[in-house]
């Protein structure tokens, strides 16, 4: 391209290069780009100039030539397909008349920020420093699918996508899935109107979604399977409308969604099955609208209140070492009737694991009993019966002082009413004295023996009474043998 071709606005480009010099065609310094498509002349540039310029401009010997350009109006496709590109890119503040394509590309330096554009392309392009999109309006697709970027990529306050236009079948605005960034994605309170999808894609440091609101009602808001995070993923007050898809994501450090909202009426807001989480923060946030899926899981620590549980929730095989905040286990039990599979053992096992873990013993047994309960209503009913036995004695064994109390009120009901009225001894002059109490504990206690039930034969309906004293010595003896044994089996 000869320098003669060129506009005044173009030349200064021409003339900074070199040396790395800006030009800013700014008229204020708030300026928002997205009115660029009325700018006139004199800030207009061609794309075409600036892809000469990359790819061949002047250069000047001991200076570092890079395009450093404010607040242009780019005209045409900026097209650096499968180019080479030595200098930094810093196109702040410009608006774009069509979405510029570096797919393929090897570049130093992308900075775009506070720009206004149609789209990006840049799908397996390689970055040696950064990519910069803060404070951008796109209106179009992001393509960094299988993008490699050396440092980090930056997406802060970016709007990213057309309001109410989020169609579920259509292509993401936001595409970074199988993306390699080696060091952090910062994209505080972004916003996304479609689907942001970063499954497979690995993050050397963290993932700061502080304040970003995904948008895709009836979609998925967040694709994130298989996502690897070398430290945490941050997200809190994070807004998702829309599924948040976590499946098979590794997060040794924290994953924050602490003060988050996820809304997905009617189908699943929240799923991060076969995950492997250091830490999971649910804190402070609203009721979940949609369904909760955790299976499979294995978590350090999870802090979720109760009243943060959805309605419908699938957590078979979820495993967490330590659950917060610590609560008595009467507020956590409801969630775990929540289960769409039904009765599932292993999260009643989970959450006494859990408080035994804690020190707090009370409250495992407070579990294991309404684990068995829950049990009991999917048995056939003469078991249900046995069960409810069981539970009404001795509290399947978690509850020993139970049978005591049974047995001090038999025993005072029937020592009260044989000193009433004595039985008749069945050989007098060789029966022992009469003892009501000890008459009552021979009756009661199915092996020990005083010498007094086999000495005197009560009539009328007080020998119906010494048949239930009978009968029920035996059952709490059983019941409480039961719940010994199953208690010498836990441990």
């Amino acid at each position: 391209m000869e320098i003669n071709d060129l506009t005044p606005a173009e030349r200064l480009l021409w003339e900074a290069f070199p040396r790395g010099g800006r030009v800013d065609f700014r008229t204020a310094p708030d300026e928002d780009a997205a009115g660029g498509a009325d700018w006139g002349p004199e800030r207009t540039v061609r794309a075409d100039v600036v892809t000469a310029l990359l790819l061949g401009g002047p250069r000047a010997p001991g200076l570092v030539a890079g395009l450093n350009v404010r607040g242009a109006r780019i005209t045409g496709k900026l097209n650096l397909k499968f180019a080479v590109v030595e200098h930094a890119i810093r196109l702040r503040g410009c608006w774009f008349e069509r979405s510029p394509l570096v797919y393929g590309a090897q570049l130093r330096a992308l900075v775009l920020s506070d720009s206004a554009m149609p789209g990006l392309t840049a799908t397996s392009v390689t970055i040696e420093v950064v990519l910069r999109l803060p404070c951008c309006t796109i209106t179009g697709p992001v393509r960094l699918s299988g993008a490699r970027i050396a440092g980090g990529l930056f997406l802060q306050r970016a709007v990213i996508g057309t309001p109410g236009a989020a169609d579920p079948g259509a292509e993401p605005p936001l595409q970074f899935n199988h993306a390699d960034i080696g060091t952090d994605v910062i994209a505080t309170d972004l916003t996304v109107h479609g689907q942001t999808r970063v499954n497979g894609a690995t993050v050397g440091g963290q993932i700061n979604l502080d304040g970003a609101r995904l948008l895709a009602p009836g979609g998925t808001a967040l694709h994130a399977e298989t996502l690897t995070v070398g430290t945490d993923l941050r997200a809190m007050r994070m807004e998702a409308r829309g599924r948040v898809n976590l499946t098979g994501s590794r997060i040794p450090g924290q994953l924050n969604f602490a003060y988050a909202r996820f809304v997905n009426p009617g189908g699943v807001a929240l799923r991060a099955s076969s995950c492997l989480v250091g830490e999971v923060w649910l804190r402070s946030c609203e009721t979940i609208q949609g369904s909760l899926n955790l299976r499979r899981s294995q978590f350090d620590r999870l802090h979720m209140p109760p009243e943060t549980w959805p309605e419908e929730i699938r957590i078979d095989g979820l495993t967490y070492r330590a659950l917060a905040p610590h609560l008595p286990a009467a507020q956590r039990l409801p969630a775990l009737e929540r289960e769409e599979s039904g009765y599932v053992p292993y999260a009643y096992e989970q959450l006494a694991a859990s408080y035994r873990t804690a020190g707090d013993e009370a409250a495992a047994r407070t579990v294991q009993l309404a684990k068995l309960r829950r049990h009991r209503r999917t048995l056939p009913r003469h078991a249900r019966a046995w069960g409810l036995l069981q539970d009404v004695t001795v509290g399947y064994g978690f509850r020993p002082l139970r049978a005591a109390g049974w047995l001090l009120a038999l025993l005072v009901t029937g020592a009260v009413a044989f000193a009433l009225h004595a039985p008749r001894p069945l050989k007098p002059g060789e029966a022992p004295d009469f003892n009501p109490l000890f008459y009552t504990l021979d009756l009661l206690v199915p092996i020990i023996g005083f010498g007094q039930e086999s000495a005197y034969a009560p009539g009328g309906w007080y020998q119906w009474l010494s048949y239930l004293l009978i009968v029920t010595g035996w059952i709490l003896a059983t019941t409480t043998a039961a719940g010994v044994t199953r208690s010498l089996q836990r441990q």
